[in-house]
């Protein structure tokens, strides 16, 4: 098993892999998060909203991490491509304003879980706003990745 992860193209592959998998399951989690926080009508609708939150979440932390990885870690075309491509630059904007938009909804649900946990009833009131924040997410993946194939094939815009 260690000599198949010394190969160096086996590991830019699984990196690979990995990075695009916990994107495709953070576009599903949010997706499923946004129309929770949309239904979300009492403290009982929101168990779907925290499983998809927490998806959220861990894709998030492996997509970020393996994409610093493949971009300035050494396993793909280098940092000095990376940073002279001006929709990589775009790119990282995007997944800055993504960080940015999850804030809210990241905030209010870890509110809400401890509000549960103390047998409280949570306001929901912030619910519709921050599926509206999530889908707007959704929009900025989809962008994120037509960004992403372009700098992968060099296009210059």
């Amino acid at each position: 098993m260690l000599a198949i992860l010394e190969n160096d193209v086996v590991v830019r592959w699984l990196v690979a892999s990995v990075h695009l998998l916990a994107l495709a399951i953070g576009v599903g989690a949010v997706f499923v998060r946004a129309r929770a926080l949309q239904a979300a009508r009492f403290s009982s609708d929101l168990r779907p909203a925290f499983f998809a939150d927490n998806l959220w979440g861990i894709s998030g932390l492996l997509a970020i991490g393996t994409g610093l990885w493949r971009a300035f870690g050494g396993l793909e075309k280098g940092t000095a491509y990376y940073l002279d491509q001006p929709l990589f630059l775009a790119k990282m904007g995007l997944v800055v304003l993504v960080l940015l938009l999850e804030i809210a909804p990241m905030t209010t649900l870890i509110r809400w879980r401890v509000a549960l946990r103390r047998s409280e009833s949570p306001d929901l009131s912030r619910a519709p706003r921050l599926a509206r924040a999530s889908y707007a997410q959704l929009v900025l993946l989809f962008l994120i990745v037509f960004l992403a194939t372009a700098v992968a094939r060099g296009v210059r815009i």
